[in-house]
């Protein structure tokens, strides 16, 4: 393979294809294509969308929800030289709009849901935005949409791949050209689009290809939607090392060890809200999960407790914990379980996020900026890290320029521990409250709620009460009174910290990616105690039904 085409993200595909042509390089349901297959797919496709464009396409969204169309469009885009912004279909028309004009989309790629929906994406939106500007030559949007029937929409120019305009190779791109797009929530309450070149997803990874041991015979979970940063790491991983890229379902989780061991998977991520979710549907017995040699988890903190229950039922897996911000390449720490050892140096009872990849730096901030020696915010450079926002407003606040460098901003507290440069996870800067005065950190008292009777899972919201601000807890386990939980918590706890309001549920809320809805908590805290309040006692009360979190495909 040409040493160019090697560094380029689909250089890793191409890899895949030289290993193991005919594995399956995504299986979906019934639905599969192997790497010979998908490589000549996505040749046809990628020409046919450079024939549609003004110019060669300079963004390309894939409007696809899982299925092989989508995978292969992800591909196709990267072949024709191309920026790959993944979308959901789910998403509200107004949030996609604004996400696809942010990144100057030229072309897209769509499923049946994706097409469906594109009469509204082209209609001004209701806001009066206007509509989306066009790639094609005579001002209308190239369309590909493969396995949709006939017709077209206004203002779409559908494309029409045939055999006889595929490439004969990829695109050449450059190291320094972004191979991807994310967007991200931000604090402004739009979307904040994060490119990824092909030179930091080259670099993260070698780094992977020398920590793993992935062969063509790995079969790889794939859990995460496609505009989950995490879900590149599942594909490219897999399609560097021969291997199958598989969608796990919903039903999966119902019956996870039967899952794992008719589908031969032996990679596993997902975020950690999954473990508690397989322990209640009694998928982790000790051995259940026997086939997988590698668990992942990533996105949130995941806990000594879930890592154990995990790690018991998956004895022969090395399991470990990812860390990082969209903004540096999908993972830029990771520590590895040691059940003799990460308890002892756990933080609030959550497995620590490790030591910062190779070939980046690190540094710490206080309170008041400035480089602080063993606790606070987590800053990072190195090649990982994206060259900025799609929108440069975006960066104010998020870039820091010390020691002649740039340095990414996580917004994450952490604490170093030992000698061996491993980090311990704190949580965000915004999980730190004031309390009549008090410091709190939120973590913290997760952490000493899971230590009571009954409870098996915890968090903490902060929520503004009619004296200033409350702290109101959300568990799962038995039912507890309030006045045990004040006992209980007043021996490990301050006072201060001691939170009022405790509210039982069958099951936490999970959002689209499967992380725990933290603001759909903090909306019921509101609505439960919102107007004034008179009374005094602690609040404790019980919730018996909750959907969010059943095993079901999230579509928003």
């Amino acid at each position: 393979m040409d040493a160019a085409v090697g560094e380029a993200l689909h250089g890793r595909f191409l890899r895949g294809v030289d290993l193991a042509p005919r594995n399956d390089a995504v299986r979906v349901g019934a639905d599969s294509v192997t790497y010979e297959q998908a490589h000549e797919r996505a040749l046809v496709w990628a020409g046919a969308l450079l024939r549609a464009v003004r110019k060669p396409p300079s963004t390309v969204a894939v409007l696809a929800a899982k299925g092989v169309d989508a995978y292969v469009g992800i591909l196709a885009a990267l072949y024709a030289g191309a920026t790959v912004v993944p979308l959901q279909p789910g998403f509200p028309p107004a949030r996609t709009r604004r996400m696809m004009r942010a990144a100057q989309v030229s072309a897209v790629i769509a499923d049946e849901a994706g097409w469906a929906q594109l009469p509204e994406l082209m209609a001004p939106g209701p806001d009066g935005e206007e509509p989306l500007d066009t790639g094609g030559p005579d001002g209308v949007l190239p369309v590909l949409a493969p396995g949709c029937g006939p017709g077209t929409h206004p203002g779409v120019d559908r494309i029409v791949p045939e055999a006889a305009g595929a490439l004969s190779e990829p695109r050449p791109v450059r190291p320094a050209d972004a191979a991807y797009v994310l967007f991200t929530s931000g604090s402004t309450g739009r979307p904040k689009g994060v490119p990824i070149s092909h030179g930091s997803a080259s670099h993260y990874f070698r780094l992977q290809d020398e920590r793993y041991d992935f062969t063509p015979q790995d079969v790889f979970s794939q859990t995460f939607d496609l505009n989950f940063d995490c879900a590149m790491f599942d594909l490219f991983c897999a399609w560097g090392a021969g291997a199958t890229a598989l969608w796990a379902p919903p039903g999966a989780y119902r019956a996870m060890p039967t899952f794992l061991a008719e589908s031969r998977t032996t990679v596993w991520f997902s975020t950690p809200s999954a473990i508690p979710l397989v322990r209640r549907l009694g998928g982790l017995a000790p051995g259940a999960l026997s086939g997988l040699r590698w668990s992942f988890f990533a996105g949130e903190a995941l806990t000594c407790q879930d890592a154990t229950a995990w790690q018991t039922a998956a004895p022969h897996s090395t399991l470990e914990n990812l860390y990082g911000p969209t903004e540096l390449t999908i993972t830029i720490a990771a520590h590895r379980w040691e059940p003799e050892r990460s308890p002892g140096i756990a933080v609030n009872g959550v497995v620590p996020i490790g030591r910062v990849n190779d070939g980046h730096d690190h540094l710490l901030l206080d309170e008041g900026g400035q480089p602080a020696l063993n606790e606070g915010e987590l800053c990072v450079t190195g090649p990982q890290m994206t060259c900025g926002y799609l929108d440069p407003a975006d960066n104010e606040g998020r870039f820091l320029e010390h020691d002649e460098r740039t340095w990414y901003r996580t917004g994450d507290r952490v604490r170093r521990i030992g000698e061996d440069g491993e980090l311990a996870y704190l949580g965000r800067l915004d999980s730190q409250v004031q309390i009549a005065g008090w410091r709190v950190e939120l973590p913290e008292i997760d952490h000493a709620l899971r230590g009571c009777e009954g409870v098996t899972e915890a968090v903490t919201v902060d929520v503004a009460g009619a004296s200033g601000t409350e702290l109101a807890v959300f568990y799962t386990g038995s039912a507890v009174p309030a006045a045990t939980f004040a006992r209980q918590l007043r021996a490990v706890l301050p006072q201060g910290m001691t939170p009022r309001h405790y509210w039982r549920l069958d099951e936490l809320p999970l959002n689209s990616n499967r992380k725990t809805d933290r603001g759909v908590l903090r909306s019921r805290a509101e609505a439960r105690l919102g107007g004034s309040r008179t009374h005094s006692a602690p609040d404790a009360t019980t919730e018996t039904t909750s959907t969010s979190s059943k095993p079901s495909t999230p579509t928003t």
